[in-house]
Formats: C-alpha cells, structure tokens, sequence
C-alpha cells in the first residue's frame, strides 16, 4: 500500500532531520547492499580471530600454570570468531538460504512447496524433455 502523500512528506523531514544529525551513522545505515554489513563482521571476526591466537600464545608459551586457563580462553575467543566469521561469510554469499518457491514447484508431503531448481527444472523434467526433443527429431 502506498504511502500518502502527508506521510511520504513526513517520512522525508524525518529522514532529512536524520541525515543531520548524525550523517555518518545515516549513510551506513542507507547502504542497501546487506554484503557491506557482513563485510564489516567478516573483518571484525578476522582481528578477533588472530587475537584468539595470540592470548592463547601467551597462556601456552609463558611458563606457569596460572596462565593456562588465559589459553583456554584464547582458544574459546578463536572459536568464537570463527563461528561468527564462518555465518557472517554464508550469509554475504547466500549459503544456507532456501531459495524462493517457484510458481511451478512441485507439492511435497506435508503440504510443503518444493521450488524447482532454475529454469531447467529437476532432474527428471530435463530427462522426459530430451527424450521428447529425441522422440520429435526421428
């Protein structure tokens, strides 16, 4: 549903009124592209990463046994921030997104759509289609 006309204009001095007062978080925030936003956490995840590894250096390499718990906890902040870099880097490429439901999916038990994969359909949809162009040629 369309906005009306007031509220298009009220929705334009609330976004004008954002832009100046804080410009920069406005920007970041009007980026449509969401691989930016992931971008940022794949990066953030990476420093946190090699900061894993270095606390967990430090509680390996200095001797004492008060400092290997300071390990553990490198290893858990490495763990982490590779987990974190690992969801942030499948969602900037689309893994482990179910696509959208084709109009000609087909009905799975359950009630369930099955999207058909592509234009070129299953399997066995391009099989029956060569056996038909074949079957036309002859």
């Amino acid at each position: 549903m369309p906005l009306s006309e007031h509220e298009q204009r009220l929705l334009d001095q609330i976004e004008q009124a954002l832009y100046a007062e804080d410009p920069k978080w406005a920007n970041t925030v009007r980026i449509s592209d969401p691989r930016s936003h992931y971008k940022r956490r794949l990066i953030k995840a990476s420093i946190g990463f090699a900061l894993g590894v270095v606390i967990m250096m430090v509680g390996v390499v200095v001797s004492g046994s008060a400092l290997i718990p300071l390990g553990v906890g490198g290893f858990v902040v490495m763990l982490a921030a590779c987990l974190w870099g690992l969801s942030s880097w499948k969602r900037m490429n689309g893994f482990g997104e179910s696509p959208p439901a084709a109009p000609g999916g087909t009905a799975a038990p359950g009630g369930k759509q099955q999207p058909r994969r592509g234009n070129r359909g299953t399997f066995m949809e391009r099989m029956e289609e060569r056996w038909r162009r074949r079957h036309d040629e002859r």
